[in-house]
């Protein structure tokens, strides 16, 4: 793989950039690097939009888990549905 020069980077190369900045681990250069290669590459924007979001909802505290009567009411709904289309 050759190494490039310049301000130019692949979308592989921003998304792995995004991915680092966005849990603080990018330098500035590969920040300033995927800001310049977001201004002309669209998927890379809507990848960083969304890769963004989901991290802000993971972020949220009000996450809610099923206890384990829910947990088996659940199981048994879909074994009972599966159950019925077979």
């Amino acid at each position: 793989m050759k190494k490039r020069k310049g301000f130019m980077i692949s979308c592989e190369e921003a998304n792995i950039n995004c991915d680092k900045s966005q849990y603080r681990e990018a330098s500035f250069w590969e920040k300033f690097k995927l800001n310049i290669h977001l201004i002309y590459c669209r998927a890379c924007r809507r990848y960083t939009a969304g890769n963004s979001r989901l991290s802000k909802l993971m972020q949220k505290d009000d996450v809610d888990c099923l206890n384990e009567k829910e947990k088996a009411a659940l199981k048994n709904a879909f074994d009972k549905e599966l159950s019925n289309n077979n």
